[in-house]
């Protein structure tokens, strides 16, 4: 094994394997992420794209007397910095097949390091409860991967998505990515909780209706979160979107918490979908990346007599631009040679 350093790059690699694994600077572009190669670098908000990060989310909390509903909901306005910066190529997953004869099979995966941070601009609750935040409070940090699988799929996921959440929380989502011309085509999304009357004139669905009402920012609807995922797309000139759907519920993934989480509110399945988009800004090649996500926390016994629990639907969508095509390596890049110690 011979060790290679570079400025740009670090590789452990054996000269007769043309496969080898290899740690490095993402680059955008490369071939060997398939249809993840446009994320290398930095997609952020600022400075074109402000404000178009919003959250909604339904939280346990003590409501007085006579209330009776005992959860509040909480919107953010947010500004996010999204960083894709290491890639460890043709990882291998060991294994063989038999047809006959038995021959290895191994699969070779490729992951792309990440890193979501997400101030907030603004927030509300109702009922108010003094702990929606203050101005600029960071309110997620999030550290993962995304894996392109590139053979022994058996038709299954070809993209998956490791997260792990600081409240105690570990994903794993699988799924495919599609690339089409021209716009996205953004379904709506039910922000409303699944095993209670959704009739918005019910008393224990006061927090719900109360935004819908008074629309936070004057712009976020629950009953039409994906309407400002559209609005955003709109007079803009979308040449091409590849569109990554992903999955905690099929073949393999899932959500682990810790204790606490399980017992109060239990994240229990994610779905994302990822758009990045190829633009023409009046002649200007330009890429954005919009998503939504939706994880569903389960607290409260269901009110529609049907078994388990509430499922509150947990919201998170933003329109960002790519701002730079490289990025600070991030962990684990002193260890490789890829930037001095500070």
């Amino acid at each position: 094994m011979t060790i290679i350093e570079d400025p740009r790059q670090t590789t452990v690699t054996s000269v007769a394997d043309a496969n080898a694994r290899t740690v490095e600077m993402a680059t955008a572009g490369d071939p060997d992420l398939g249809q993840l190669a446009a994320l290398p670098g930095t997609w952020a908000n600022e400075p074109n794209l402000v404000g178009r990060g919003w959250n909604l989310i339904a939280l346990p909390f003590a409501t007085a007397p006579g209330e009776g509903f005992n959860y509040r909901v909480l919107v953010n306005q947010y500004n996010e910095v999204l960083k894709f910066s290491l890639v460890d190529k043709n990882v291998p997953n060991r294994g063989i097949a038999r047809n006959g004869t038995t021959v290895e099979a191994d699969q070779e995966v490729g992951t792309l390091d990440y890193e979501q941070s997400i101030k907030q601009m603004i927030a509300a609750d109702f009922p108010v409860s003094g702990l929606a935040g203050a101005p600029s409070a960071a309110i997620h940090h999030e550290p993962g991967l995304f894996l392109f699988m590139q053979d022994h799929t058996n038709g299954g996921p070809t993209i998956g998505r490791l997260a792990t959440i600081p409240h105690g929380d570990a994903v794993l989502a699988l799924g495919i990515a599609d690339t089409e011309p021209g716009p996205p085509e953004i379904d709506d999304v039910n922000a409303l909780p699944i095993g209670v009357d959704d009739d918005l004139d019910s008393p224990y669905m006061a927090p719900y209706r109360h935004f819908v009402d008074n629309h936070f920012q004057g712009k976020l609807d629950p009953t039409d979160v994906a309407g400002l995922l559209r609005t955003a797309n709109e007079g803009v000139n979308i040449i091409e979107t590849t569109t990554i759907e992903l999955d905690t519920t099929t073949a393999t993934g899932g959500i682990s918490n810790i204790p606490f989480v399980v017992n109060q509110a239990n994240a229990t399945e994610m779905k994302s979908t990822f758009w990045i988009q190829k633009i023409d800004d009046n002649g200007t090649p330009k890429l954005r990346l919009q998503y939504m996500q939706v994880v569903m926390l389960e607290f409260f016994p269901r009110r529609d007599g049907g078994p388990g629990l509430v499922k509150w639907p947990h919201i998170t969508f933003n329109t960002m631009e790519k701002v730079s095509d490289t990025t600070d390596p991030g962990y684990g890049a002193i260890e490789l040679g890829m930037r001095p110690v500070d």
